[in-house]
């Protein structure tokens, strides 16, 4: 099969084929547009690094699926250790007495919640774009992604960090 070779244009076929099916998986598992947007490229992109394992005798679809399958989990394991970090934190406070925090404080931590919110890959393109103060065509070349790409995902992930901070200003 031409993609299991690695030829770009199979790729794209792959792609216009199965993309609507596996956003609809994303879609229904994961119950936000964004996120099921950025978990169907996570999908392609898994493929793409992936296709040596591509056993051309099963069908496409059912190996996607699985892929799919992972990357839902993924998110939703995140989603977890998120929640989990953030009960544990204020548990910790609450047991040692702490004061309250300062406005700093919490602004830090609405931004970093806000951040976690994102999921794979925004998150960690933001993270790297403005914690580490990376160029984005270096962080492109990092994740292996083409540099449009990462700048999609810095523009929508920003509109969705000023979204989420505008809701906790109210």
């Amino acid at each position: 099969m031409r993609f299991a070779a690695g030829e770009p244009a199979a790729m794209q076929d792959l792609y216009r084929q199965h993309s609507a099916f596996v956003f609809s998986l994303c879609m229904a598992a994961l119950r936000h547009r964004q996120d099921a947007e950025d978990a169907t490229q996570q999908v392609f992109t898994r493929a793409w690094r992936s296709r040596d394992t591509y056993d051309v005798t099963q069908p496409t679809g059912a190996w996607l699926t699985g892929i799919t399958r992972r990357v839902i989990a993924d998110v939703f394991a995140r989603r977890e250790r998120d929640h989990q970090a953030a009960e544990a934190g204020a548990d910790a406070a609450a047991r040692n007495g702490s004061p309250q925090p300062t406005d700093a404080v919490v602004d830090r931590v609405v931004v970093q919640q806000s951040l976690n919110q994102l999921g794979p890959p925004q998150d960690e393109i933001i993270r790297l774009a403005y914690t580490e103060d990376l160029p984005l065509r270096t962080i492109a070349e990092r994740l292996e992604m083409p540099l449009g790409t990462v700048k999609s995902h810095v523009h929508r992930g920003l509109a969705r960090m000023r979204q989420s901070l505008e809701v906790h200003s109210d």
